[in-house]
């Protein structure tokens, strides 16, 4: 029997980052995971720190932009009909939470977090000898047409309150940045404080072996064998049981399953995504990464190649690839960039765990006693992995958090 004062069920970046600043804060941790650090939602991410995010995507505001989804003629988003009436209540709460309104104060209560997302990542890094991974030249999000941009204008406003560098450039300029793009494009933002890895698989491995170098426990197991040992928590391993104080759930899109065993039932759903590698054709090459706004896809220049990633797909987790909008997107991908032959042979799937309100939940579990809760990451679990790994960990360790915990409480959805 390995006793410890904390368990991390799941070893993506945002439970990796969690048992980090645990050991680093003195405590003996635990890191539970099927398989190996990274391996699975957290590998197929963009690669982006979002620091300067401020609006999270919203649901469609046009019946046009609706009625194209419905058709499955929107490269951005694809659905499968099967699934719709389970997720139905779900996509109205997210509905709800687009009004302009609400996303201003979700912009608000995200704030902290982003705000700390860059110097988190660079801290770790520093320590775990992963800065050769980081590029800190910002990301470029490109509009085909006038009116996305005039859209946009509310968020530039509140980007310009927060303090938040950014840059409207026409053609020329991004251009500039960006020899091999195509002016297919009339406009783009370049939002001058994000940054970028080129390996985010790498990225959360390094961050584990610090993690281990710093006496941390990275161990296989069954993180639903978790329970109860009289007023401790214990999970079966490859190498035996462990069990422990605190325990900290950060299992991503299999959250929702797992808590439902101890009667905790939150509105978490999942978005599908898809990315696949391509190579470039000629001396084409970018140094960052873009997004083509009106398309929904990203390209990210990675040790792999250039990385294709796909919009939104509503699906159930576990329902078969269908990765039909790289169909519909690739024209567009290719008009922009000269992308030539995949360099693996399928795309890759994951599944990102969101709710409706674009925050995650931090902090303790409703109703049972040191157990914890780190889920919901949404578009956001490379940014956020080190802030919301430093927040909890200070709540855990009754240390002063730095920043107000309360926007991110499970309780906010009525749970008791």
């Amino acid at each position: 029997m390995a006793r410890t004062d904390a368990i991390v069920l799941g070893a993506g970046i945002v439970g990796t980052s969690v048992a980090l600043h645990l050991v680093k804060r003195g405590l003996s941790v635990a890191l539970i995971d099927r398989q190996g650090a990274g391996e699975a939602t957290s590998y197929g991410n963009a690669g982006v720190i979002e620091g300067d995010t401020v609006f999270p995507p919203a649901f469609p505001a046009s019946w046009s932009s609706i009625l194209r989804i419905a058709l499955k003629q929107a490269p951005e988003a694809n659905y499968h009909l099967s699934f719709l009436p389970r997720i139905a209540p779900w996509l109205l709460a997210f509905r709800a939470a687009s009004t302009p309104e609400r996303l201003v104060e979700t912009a608000h209560a995200m704030r902290p977090l982003f705000g700390r997302a860059v110097a988190e990542h660079e801290a770790l890094m520093a320590e775990a000898d992963a800065t050769r991974y980081l590029r800190k030249n910002g990301w470029l999000r490109l509009y085909r047409h006038d009116r996305a941009l005039d859209a946009l204008q509310p968020e530039l406003g509140l980007a310009d309150e927060f303090g938040i560098p950014h840059a409207v450039l026409d053609t020329d300029a991004t251009r500039a940045l960006e020899p091999s793009l195509a002016p297919v494009f009339r406009h783009a933002v370049h939002w001058q404080g994000t940054a970028s890895v080129t390996n985010p698989l790498a990225v959360t491995r390094a961050y584990a072996a610090r993690f281990r170098a710093l006496g941390g426990i990275m161990l296989n197991g069954d993180v639903r064998s978790l329970h109860r040992a009289g007023t401790r928590w214990r999970v079966d391993t490859d190498e035996g049981p462990v069990d422990a104080g605190d325990a900290v759930v950060a299992l991503g899109p299999w959250a929702g399953d797992f808590l439902a065993a101890y009667d905790i039932r939150l509105p978490l759903a999942v978005k599908r995504g898809y990315h696949r590698h391509f190579s470039a054709r000629g001396n084409a090459g970018l140094s960052r990464t873009v997004v083509d706004m009106e398309n929904g896809y990203c390209l990210a220049p990675m040790e792999q190649g250039i990385r294709l990633t796909t919009g939104l797909e509503i699906a159930a987790r576990d329902a078969a690839p269908t990765p039909v909008q790289f169909d519909r997107l690739m024209p567009a991908a290719r008009e922009l960039f000269p992308l030539d032959q995949p360099t693996e042979p399928a795309p890759w799937l994951g599944a990102r765990p969101c709710f409706a309100d674009s925050r995650p939940v931090i902090g303790r579990a409703p109703g049972q006693a040191g157990l914890w809760l780190t889920i919901g990451h949404a578009h956001w679990g490379l940014t956020l992995g080190p802030a919301t790994g430093r927040l909890l960990a200070e709540m855990l360790t009754g240390a002063a958090p730095f920043c107000d915990p309360a926007p991110y409480r499970a309780e906010r959805f009525g749970t008791h």
